[in-house]
Protein backbone atom coordinates (compact mmCIF):
# COMPACT_ATOMS: atom_id res chain seq x y z
CA UNK A 1 0.00 0.00 0.00
CA UNK A 2 1.21 3.48 -0.87
CA UNK A 3 2.13 5.80 2.01
CA UNK A 4 -0.31 8.70 2.47
CA UNK A 5 1.42 11.91 3.53
CA UNK A 6 -0.48 14.55 5.50
CA UNK A 7 0.11 18.19 6.34
CA UNK A 8 1.86 19.19 9.56
CA UNK A 9 1.80 22.75 10.87
CA UNK A 10 5.09 24.03 9.50
CA UNK A 11 5.40 26.67 12.24
CA UNK A 12 6.17 23.82 14.65
CA UNK A 13 8.90 22.30 12.45
CA UNK A 14 12.61 23.10 12.58
CA UNK A 15 14.51 23.35 9.33
CA UNK A 16 13.58 25.34 6.24
CA UNK A 17 14.02 22.36 3.89
CA UNK A 18 11.54 20.23 5.89
CA UNK A 19 8.99 23.09 5.98
CA UNK A 20 9.36 23.57 2.21
CA UNK A 21 8.95 19.83 1.53
CA UNK A 22 5.77 19.49 3.61
CA UNK A 23 4.10 22.72 2.51
CA UNK A 24 4.73 22.52 -1.24
CA UNK A 25 3.21 19.02 -1.44
CA UNK A 26 0.19 19.55 0.83
CA UNK A 27 -3.31 20.14 -0.47
CA UNK A 28 -5.28 23.05 1.00
CA UNK A 29 -9.05 23.46 0.61
CA UNK A 30 -10.43 26.99 0.28
CA UNK A 31 -14.21 27.35 0.36
CA UNK A 32 -17.08 28.78 2.37
CA UNK A 33 -18.19 26.89 5.46
CA UNK A 34 -21.80 26.76 4.29
CA UNK A 35 -23.61 26.05 1.05
CA UNK A 36 -27.18 25.94 -0.26
CA UNK A 37 -28.64 22.58 -1.14
CA UNK A 38 -28.95 22.12 -4.90
CA UNK A 39 -26.87 25.20 -5.80
CA UNK A 40 -23.44 25.20 -7.41
CA UNK A 41 -20.70 25.52 -4.77
CA UNK A 42 -17.08 26.49 -5.51
CA UNK A 43 -14.23 24.62 -3.83
CA UNK A 44 -10.66 25.74 -4.56
CA UNK A 45 -7.86 23.25 -3.95
CA UNK A 46 -4.35 24.66 -3.90
CA UNK A 47 -1.18 22.59 -3.63
CA UNK A 48 1.29 24.43 -1.44
CA UNK A 49 0.63 27.52 0.61
CA UNK A 50 3.88 29.32 1.43
CA UNK A 51 6.09 27.31 -0.97
CA UNK A 52 5.82 26.57 -4.69
CA UNK A 53 5.95 23.05 -6.14
CA UNK A 54 8.25 22.24 -9.12
CA UNK A 55 6.80 21.74 -12.60
CA UNK A 56 9.63 19.66 -14.06
CA UNK A 57 9.52 16.81 -16.57
CA UNK A 58 9.94 14.20 -13.80
CA UNK A 59 8.60 16.13 -10.79
CA UNK A 60 5.14 17.70 -10.95
CA UNK A 61 1.64 17.39 -9.50
CA UNK A 62 -0.03 14.75 -11.71
CA UNK A 63 -3.56 15.02 -10.30
CA UNK A 64 -5.76 16.57 -7.64
CA UNK A 65 -8.92 14.91 -6.29
CA UNK A 66 -11.79 16.26 -4.19
CA UNK A 67 -13.52 13.86 -1.82
CA UNK A 68 -16.65 13.99 0.35
CA UNK A 69 -15.98 11.40 3.02
CA UNK A 70 -15.22 8.17 1.15
CA UNK A 71 -16.78 9.33 -2.14
CA UNK A 72 -14.56 10.90 -4.78
CA UNK A 73 -16.41 13.86 -6.26
CA UNK A 74 -14.04 14.96 -9.02
CA UNK A 75 -10.46 14.90 -10.29
CA UNK A 76 -8.21 17.20 -12.34
CA UNK A 77 -5.23 15.74 -14.22
CA UNK A 78 -2.06 17.61 -15.18
CA UNK A 79 0.92 17.05 -17.47
CA UNK A 80 4.44 18.24 -16.81
CA UNK A 81 4.97 21.78 -18.05
CA UNK A 82 1.33 22.84 -17.58
CA UNK A 83 2.59 25.64 -15.28
CA UNK A 84 5.19 26.74 -17.82
CA UNK A 85 7.96 24.64 -16.30
CA UNK A 86 8.19 27.06 -13.36
CA UNK A 87 7.68 26.30 -9.68
CA UNK A 88 4.16 27.35 -8.75
CA UNK A 89 1.14 26.36 -6.71
CA UNK A 90 -1.15 24.05 -8.64
CA UNK A 91 -4.65 25.43 -8.19
CA UNK A 92 -8.00 23.98 -9.20
CA UNK A 93 -11.53 25.34 -8.85
CA UNK A 94 -14.04 22.52 -8.52
CA UNK A 95 -17.79 23.12 -8.59
CA UNK A 96 -20.13 20.71 -6.83
CA UNK A 97 -23.86 20.73 -6.10
CA UNK A 98 -24.34 19.57 -2.50
CA UNK A 99 -27.38 17.74 -1.19
CA UNK A 100 -26.22 17.29 2.42
CA UNK A 101 -23.45 18.26 4.85
CA UNK A 102 -20.04 17.61 3.32
CA UNK A 103 -16.75 16.42 4.85
CA UNK A 104 -14.35 17.57 2.15
CA UNK A 105 -10.78 16.41 1.72
CA UNK A 106 -8.36 16.84 -1.14
CA UNK A 107 -5.71 14.44 -2.35
CA UNK A 108 -2.81 15.24 -4.66
CA UNK A 109 -0.19 13.05 -6.30
CA UNK A 110 3.39 14.24 -6.83
CA UNK A 111 5.27 12.16 -9.38
CA UNK A 112 8.36 12.16 -7.17
CA UNK A 113 7.02 12.25 -3.59
CA UNK A 114 3.74 10.34 -3.78
CA UNK A 115 0.30 10.83 -2.32
CA UNK A 116 -0.65 13.82 -0.12
CA UNK A 117 -3.91 14.22 1.80
CA UNK A 118 -5.44 17.46 3.12
CA UNK A 119 -7.09 18.19 6.43
CA UNK A 120 -10.88 17.74 6.47
CA UNK A 121 -13.09 20.77 5.81
CA UNK A 122 -16.70 20.61 7.04
CA UNK A 123 -19.36 22.36 4.97
CA UNK A 124 -22.86 22.80 6.35
CA UNK A 125 -25.64 22.60 3.74
CA UNK A 126 -28.93 24.42 4.21
CA UNK A 127 -32.22 24.36 2.32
Amino acid sequence: MMKINTYQDITTIDGEAKKDYIDRHSAFIHCDESAKKGEKFKVKVKIGDAYAHPDDFDHYVAWVQLWDGEKMLTQANFSSGVLGGEANQTEVDFYVVPSRKMKLTATAFCTKHGLWHSDEKLVEVSE
